[in-house]
């Protein structure tokens, strides 16, 4: 499930998601309610059964949704009463999606409190900086007071494209370099992801 206020960056993976949101709130909403049903569905399942969480052998298949622009939903459009309620459904599936096999992973190109809440950022297990311009802006992605130990993405330089710090669950930030993709490059793994997807249907 893809998520775009811009249309243009997950857009060019629209074909092979299964599900493609551009600037539409009522729509994101209504896939986001229907996400929550489907991970409550799988938790009453699973406490019918008496387990506590899915796993790879299980006939289900993982449902990941990204969003990208966080900030586009949250704070720019609709109204307030729903913008809080995309943040309520955002917050619910990624505090308690993960067990039953709903990921969420959201991004932003403006990292300040009101886009990201500390009660929402707090719950995902892996936060990923690239270059902020304040040490406070690069604290609201990882985590308060991670600048003052030196972990601090408004030190990347803008020369240094790629770069970020990335903190995983229970560790530290660590420094990456993640690769640039083209246009191009983003096509031709679609065009993969296309023959993926028709070979585990013809199977």
């Amino acid at each position: 499930m893809l998520l775009d206020g811009k249309q243009v960056e997950l857009g060019l993976w629209a074909e092979v998601a299964d599900v493609f949101v551009g600037p539409d709130m009522d729509d994101a909403l209504r896939r986001l309610r229907a996400l929550q049903h489907e991970m409550d569905r799988r938790y009453a399942e699973l406490a019918r059964v008496r387990r506590r969480k899915v796993t790879r052998t299980d006939p289900v298949d993982v449902i990941m949704a990204v969003i990208d622009e966080l900030a586009y939903y949250s704070a720019v459009t609709g109204s307030k009463d729903q913008r809080e309620e995309f943040i309520s459904l955002v917050r619910d599936l990624t505090a308690r999606g993960r067990a039953a096999g709903v990921i969420i992973v959201a991004a932003t190109q403006r990292p300040s409190a009101d886009i990201i809440p500390t009660s929402l950022r707090d719950l995902f297990g892996y936060r990923l900086a690239f270059r902020c311009t304040t040490d406070s802006s690069s604290d609201i992605v990882l985590g308060r007071g991670w600048a003052g130990e030196g972990y601090n993405a408004a030190t990347i330089l803008p020369e240094e494209r790629g770069v970020g710090l990335l903190l995983a669950e229970g560790g530290f930030p660590r420094r990456i370099k993640s690769a640039y993709l083209a246009d191009a490059d983003i096509y031709g793994l679609v065009d993969y992801a296309r023959q993926l997807r028709t070979r585990r249907t013809v199977a």
